[in-house]
């Protein structure tokens, strides 16, 4: 699966990891989950584990995004 940030999305996630004082080891994750009447649910959180088996990590304009 791919997920793009843009430039202007990354500037936006690193100042909210500044402001909130994550580590470098932070990432963002990014996860869907199908239900509701829409049909799915996004959600984005920081977060610092990593599963290679099961997560896929890049780095998009200095952001990590896991998905």
């Amino acid at each position: 699966m791919s997920v793009t940030l843009t430039e202007r999305a990354a500037l936006e996630v690193k100042r909210a990891m500044e402001a909130q004082k994550y580590g470098d080891e932070t990432f963002v994750r990014v996860g869907i989950a199908a239900g509701g009447c829409s049909g799915f649910s996004y959600r984005l959180v920081f977060d610092t584990n990593f599963d290679e088996t099961k997560d896929s990590k890049s780095d998009q304009h200095g952001v990590a995004v896991v998905v």
